[in-house]
């Protein structure tokens, strides 16, 4: 069975803390809480801390190596001394114009193309800049209810939601809205107004976003509407756009105020649905892919139609009436998120049960043939890792299903028969089970296929792993949020840490000196041989593999190691090696690991000395 999604990732609270900026965050969220109004945050945007941070965060964003008009990727950053890449990034921001976007056309499932915007690298660390200042002021003004782009939420949980409003709640009727193009239809002039309206006023920020959503797209000229996919900013700017109607909708009834006060929800609903003509509805988004959950057919149709005027005359968009529709869901499907959903009647209540929907069956089938296809042409391990990791990622997304089984069985027949057609003269009996396959599939105990011995991860293995309703207390933002989703750094000193973060090395690399800080965390602020506690003014960073003989700043070519453990790497003369042994006497020395760094500088091994 594969394993369940797990929580959020939470590697940028961690780079939070590298760069002593979590405060400043968690301060922005508090102050947006109590509808604080920011009239100065480019002084935060502009601030050492946060560029060098920003820098951090997308360097291992897989998008951070995709090139751009300019065709600079990360790695054009990367060699910039840090102090010189802060410099640039305000002299940018004191005077901004957007270089120009690169189109890029990415097909959809349906036959249509989905259009890209792609910002030089330059930009994008601009973006990312405001990005971190942003995010925390507009998640505390966020619906509770929306999941899509924002930190630890996901898919699973938009589905838990839904699943719980009609299993539980017995919230039958679904109205299906789908806009039409909404990226590429966003009013700029509304969306400006909206980000006014949540508290963010500073002048000359606004211009700037102002001026990346006309950035101009290379080929095609400057954009009068929309907010270009691609980039940085793009969902958080969508879920602004459209966290009015999330309030709008919720105001209807989950928010709204009665004039009498009643001591719990359930109470106080229960007054409202005898008292009031309100419609009883609540909202799941994520993104624009949203649904409204409604009791009565009456209700569901008055919605239909006053969420369309309501996107029409407020936000100048439109739905799609060909994909739009009020479903009943004891009688039909309804599709969310790549998963279709209905309710069956089992004893005497309904329950959900869901499938992944007819063309994500189809999408996953062609993706997996297409696997096999290349296992044939190339039966090699990177091949069945290829393999391997679509079924797994196929499982891991899939299993919130609760019939999910059903499906890939589905799927499993009819890629198995190309699998035994097609490999049949590279499949092999004697199987070898990779620490992968124990991993997520050990208790799997029907047929295996294997590929010159290398396990296939079974496409029916899969069980359902029912999604659990999103914790609201879960917050990147309070202490008592992280504290469910994240650990603080405790076996490191901190006085360290901040010291590396606020001197950066000269002359050097801001891959280099951001990799220091990295590696100091990654090795608990212990020496690589010794074991030792570092002390600040008693380490250094050994590179093994030289520079002059091609050895880079990447994080995999460095350690830190005490000075004199550092010396002794690189001493070649008898008395000098024998001189740093004594200074290290009573200390253990892992001996293999300091030979090895000697092998690399090309030195003989210690061992030859004795």
């Amino acid at each position: 069975m594969a394993a369940a999604a797990k929580r959020p990732k939470k590697q940028k609270i961690r780079n939070n803390e590298y760069y002593d900026t979590q405060a400043l965050f968690d301060d922005l969220y508090a102050k947006s809480k109590r509808k604080f109004i920011f009239k100065d945050l480019m002084q935060y945007i502009t601030s050492r801390e946060n560029i060098l941070l920003a820098y951090r965060n997308i360097k291992k964003n897989r998008g951070s190596k995709t090139k751009g008009v300019n065709q600079s990727t990360i790695l054009s950053v990367a060699g910039e001394n840090p102090e010189a890449l802060i410099s640039y990034v305000r002299n940018r921001l004191d005077w901004f114009t957007p270089h120009p976007v690169r189109r890029v056309e990415i097909p959809k499932p349906n036959g249509g193309i989905r259009p890209l915007g792609i910002p030089t690298i330059e930009d994008r660390l601009i973006q990312q800049c405001i990005l971190q200042v942003l995010e925390p002021i507009c998640e505390a003004k966020f619906y509770a209810h929306s999941y899509g782009f924002r930190p630890n939420r996901g898919t699973r949980d938009a589905i838990a939601r839904a699943n719980f409003l009609t299993s539980r709640n017995n919230f039958q009727y679904v109205v299906d809205i789908d806009i039409k193009g909404f990226f590429d239809h966003v009013n700029h002039a509304k969306l400006l107004k909206q980000i006014w309206t949540l508290g963010i006023r500073d002048k000359n920020l606004l211009c700037i976003l102002s001026k990346m959503l006309k950035a101009e797209i290379a080929g095609e000229g400057v954009p009068t509407r929309g907010v270009p996919q691609g980039g940085l900013l793009s969902p958080l700017l969508s879920n602004i756009v459209l966290n009015e109607l999330d309030w709008w909708i919720a105001s209807q009834w989950e928010t709204f105020q009665p004039k009498r006060h009643y001591s719990s929800h359930s109470y106080e609903y229960k007054m409202l649905r005898e008292t009031s003509q309100l419609k009883e509805v609540f909202i799941v988004r994520y993104a624009d892919d949203f649904k409204l959950f409604c009791k009565k057919r009456s209700d569901a149709d008055k919605l239909f139609q006053a969420v369309q005027m309501w996107l029409r005359e407020r936000l100048s968009l439109e739905i799609s009436q060909e994909k739009s529709k009020v479903v009943n869901l004891k009688k039909h499907y309804s599709e969310f998120l790549g998963i279709k959903m209905k309710l069956w009647h089992k004893g005497n209540k309904w329950v959900i049960k869901s499938h992944m929907r007819d063309k994500a069956v189809e999408k996953a089938k062609s993706t997996l043939k297409d696997k096999v296809k290349k296992l044939q042409k190339s039966p090699t391990p990177k091949s069945v890792n290829e393999f391997n990791a679509a079924v797994l990622g196929l499982h891991n997304y899939f299993n919130m299903a609760t019939n999910v089984y059903l499906d890939f069985d589905r799927i499993a027949f009819e890629v198995n028969k190309s699998l035994k057609c097609r490999l049949k003269n590279v499949l092999s009996k004697n199987i070898i089970k990779s620490k992968a396959y124990q991993k997520f599939y050990g208790s799997y105990t029907g047929k295996l296929y294997a590929v010159r011995g290398r396990v296939l991860f079974p496409i029916v293995s899969v069980k359902n792993c029912p999604p659990r309703n999103f914790s609201q207390d879960i917050c990147s933002y309070t202490p008592e949020g992280r504290k469910k989703i994240h650990s603080f750094l405790q076996a490191i000193d901190r006085k360290i840490l901040y010291s590396l973060m606020e001197n950066p090395v000269g002359n050097t690399s801001v891959e280099y000196n951001d990799n220091r800080i990295s590696l100091y965390v990654g090795q608990q602020g212990r020496c690589y041989v010794t074991g030792e506690l570092l002390r600040l003014d008693e380490m250094e960073v050994h590179h093994k593999k030289s520079q002059q003989d091609g050895g880079g700043d990447l994080y995999e070519n460095l350690v830190w190691v005490t000075t004199d453990v550092h010396r002794l790497v690189h001493a070649t003369d008898r008395a000098t090696i024998e001189c740093y042994l004594k200074r290290l006497n009573g200390i253990k020395i892992d001996f293999l690991r300091l030979n090895q760094l000697r092998k690399l500088v090309g030195n003989c091994e210690i061992d030859s000395y004795k």
